[in-house]
């Protein structure tokens, strides 16, 4: 279903953003104060405008009422980002995710009513530290403070075993979602589905449910 995005402020996060959604489908409105970097992102967007989105006035002038979602990505200047999704958010836009450059001003965001708050360099850090700090995770996503995804590749220990045989769940806390081999990706695997050697694994839990499930088959090796 297409949808329509307003990105609000085009560094590299903001650009890649408008991009990303193009590609997959969507109308993006992608606006900025410098022409320099509107002009950049002309051609990957649906419309590309400079503008000032902490002016009121000017916001109406843009529609945003008809957009679903607005994406604050201004990094550097805290002022305009608080301020643009203050107006954002009291023009009643249903979904407004703003990009936070530390805990302090996610906080102040939060506290004026963004939808949501994401801190691209601090999850890139997390994920590639948890990636570099294990022999078998693959790609790490954080969904919360408490629970993640992981790809990692099937311990040895798993080879020829079905999901009931294992029963990870009751052992260790955490889920497995998936079984990624070479060519398919098996979603909601079966009890009776058998791990072979060489599949990866999509597995939800907590970060200590998932480490305890690492380090016992580690001890496994």
């Amino acid at each position: 279903m297409k949808k329509q995005f307003l990105v609000v402020g085009l560094g590299r996060f903001g650009s890649s953003m408008t991009r990303t959604l193009v590609q997959n489908g969507h109308e993006v409105l992608a606006v900025d104060k410098d022409p320099e970097l509107v002009q950049d992102i002309a051609p990957y967007a649906t419309h590309a405008l400079q503008a000032d989105c902490t002016d009121e006035l000017v916001l109406k002038e843009i529609g945003v009422s008809n957009f679903t979602h607005a994406i604050v990505a201004i990094g550097d200047d805290l002022q305009a980002s608080i301020l643009a999704t203050l107006m954002l958010k009291e023009m009643n836009l249903p979904n407004v995710i703003a990009k936070a450059r530390d805990e302090m001003h996610g906080n102040v965001l939060r506290k004026i009513g963004a939808d949501k708050i994401i801190y691209p360099e601090r999850d890139m850090a997390v994920r590639l530290a948890n990636q570099l700090s294990s022999n078998s995770i693959i790609d790490y996503i954080e969904l919360s403070e408490e629970y993640n995804i992981v790809e990692m590749l099937a311990p040895p220990a798993m080879s020829g075993l079905s999901l009931q045989k294992l029963d990870i769940r009751a052992r260790f806390g955490c889920t497995i979602l998936a079984i990624k081999t070479e060519h398919r990706m098996n979603v909601s695997p079966r009890a009776e589905d058998i791990i072979q050697a060489g599949n990866a694994l999509l597995i939800i839990g907590s970060h200590e449910q998932i480490s305890q499930l690492e380090k016992y088959y580690e001890r496994k090796k």
